[in-house]
């Protein structure tokens, strides 16, 4: 009708149909359809000039008069389908229609049966027009207002964040405070709301926090990896309120604001001097909400979750949820990646491959494209490493093996000359590490030569303190290991010849003796 005058007011210019079709921008049929009903409703511009659109509407087409119809029809009890409809979720309005059918055979038909459900729907209470089957979501936000708690030594006070969390078809209300809004607050609140519920949901709502959403979108908004996670092991859904659509998550809304009013403004004169002191507060007050009668239905938020949403929840896992941190980092050419200023090992394969980590208070654990290829327990010793030997390549593995004690074990393997060589090598130098290669190459004259020959070479070796595998693989090469020592040759017996005077013609002679 917007264009109704304008349409008139051309015609009775005299402008053709076509003409005022490219004024007025719409096609001929409508410009013929609009002069056809103004001439049947006998309207004329300047009659019209000064009408508004709704006169216009009601003299082109007036509403019928509504008589008063009397209704032989039995009135189907809305209240109580739309009750049932909340605790069976697989039921639906034709199995309800047939049973209303089968007590009432002269009641409505089916179509007129769903429309006037839909109208009373929409005659009820805002809060009550979405929608909310039984045990199917709870929708979590904060508090916009916040709880003060004093330090009992400084008289610091501290603020408490006030985390609400409401279930859509019983308005059950869970509540709790929370040192911030971080994301292990964040986590730990919807645990507690779980064991305090008894079961789990099948669908989360929560605001788009940035502890919960790391990117808020309409149509595909990305969760927190933890909060993701979370989700998965309770198999819970998580669906992000629409931003700027308050009515997405209305009744969390109707839940904070009740919660401020019943039980934040209740404790609005009281003194508290830990977290445990305001949660034992507001489970106190909780209970009085939950239990308190509803002012346009019958029954309580308790009684509501008992008969609805405590049988549709599924139950709670077996183990539960231990929370994490996610982080992305690079493995470096040491195949080692960092998380707080730690060095933890993965695969040397996965050099400057893309991992991801997972940090729980007490382990480590690191993926990569999904697959998990290493775990640690969790060290926060700054620029130290943890790492598993399984992770090193094989040079680098047989590379730290090379410790003093393994390397004369390794010659012990050979003969104990061997060793005892080994052990002078080592002690020779000024550092032990410097000494490590020469006591390889030692080790390995015992695989060229065999251990015979070698422990023959050590003797040698030792007796002429050369501590060296070049001075050893000398003694192999030339074969002086086969020929006898001469330092170790027993001492010759003295020559008996009668040109030999002997050690007594050089004795002094005798006092006694009667020719001096």
């Amino acid at each position: 009708m917007t264009k109704f005058k304008t349409i008139l007011r051309l015609a009775s210019l005299g402008l053709s149909q076509r003409q005022i079709a490219q004024s007025c921008q719409v096609g001929q049929a409508t410009i013929s359809d609009y002069l056809a009903q103004a001439k049947h409703a006998q309207l004329r511009w300047p009659d019209i000039a000064d009408w508004d659109e709704d006169r216009i509407q009601q003299a082109l087409a007036p509403a019928p008069n509504p008589a008063a119809v009397r209704r032989k029809n039995a009135e189907p009890n809305f209240a109580a389908i739309r009750r049932e409809l909340q605790v069976h979720k697989h039921l639906t309005l034709q199995l309800l229609w047939e049973e209303y059918q089968q007590q009432n055979p002269d009641g409505y038909r089916y179509s007129r049966f769903c429309d006037l459900y839909r109208h009373w729907l929409q005659h009820q209470d805002v809060v009550l027009r979405q929608e909310h089957r039984a045990g199917e979501k709870l929708f979590v936000d904060y508090a916009g207002d916040t709880l003060p708690v004093t330090n009992p030594v400084t008289g610091e006070r501290q603020s408490a964040a006030v985390f609400v969390a409401v279930l859509g078809a019983s308005n059950y209300t869970f509540a709790e405070a929370t040192w911030t809004q971080s994301l292990p607050d964040w986590i730990g609140s919807h645990l507690r709301a779980f064991e305090s519920l008894g079961g789990v949901p099948a669908i989360a709502v929560p605001d788009n926090l940035k502890a919960g959403v790391t990117r808020a979108c309409r149509y595909e908004p990305e969760l927190n990896r933890t909060y993701e996670e979370m989700a998965a092991h309770y198999g819970v859904a998580i669906i992000p309120a629409r931003r700027r659509k308050p009515r997405d998550k209305a009744k969390v809304e109707a839940g904070v604001l009740v919660v401020e009013r019943w039980i934040m403004a209740a404790l609005r004169q009281r003194q508290f001097f830990s977290l445990r002191a305001v949660n034992a507060a507001i489970a106190e007050l909780l209970t009085r909400l939950n239990d308190r009668p509803f002012r346009k239905a019958e029954g309580t938020r308790r009684s509501w979750f008992l008969v609805i949403d405590k049988p549709a929840l599924r139950p709670l896992p077996v183990e539960r949820y231990e929370y994490g941190d996610w982080a992305s980092a690079r493995v470096n050419i040491d195949y080692h990646v960092v998380f707080e200023g730690h060095f933890y090992s993965v695969p040397y394969r996965l050099v400057q491959e893309a991992v991801q980590l997972r940090a729980a208070a007490a382990t480590i654990e690191i993926f990569h494209k999904g697959i998990r290829v290493a775990s640690h327990p969790r060290s926060r010793a700054p620029n130290k490493a943890t790492t598993a030997d399984e992770h090193r390549p094989k040079a680098h593995q047989r590379y730290l093996q090379w410790t003093p004690s393994r390397l004369i074990e390794w010659g012990r393997t050979i003969g104990p000359l061997t060793a005892e060589l080994v052990a002078r090598v080592l002690e020779s130098k000024r550092h032990p590490e410097q000494g490590f290669r020469s006591c390889l190459g030692i080790i390995r004259l015992g695989e060229e030569y065999g251990a015979e020959r070698v422990e023959a070479a050590a003797r040698r070796a030792l007796k002429h303190r050369v501590y060296s595998s070049k001075s050893l693989a000398s003694i192999l090469e030339t074969g002086l290991d086969t020929l006898p020592d001469p330092l170790a040759e027993p001492p010759q017996p003295p020559l008996d010849h009668p040109n030999i005077r002997g050690a007594n013609y050089f004795d002094p002679p005798s006092q006694e003796d009667p020719s001096c």
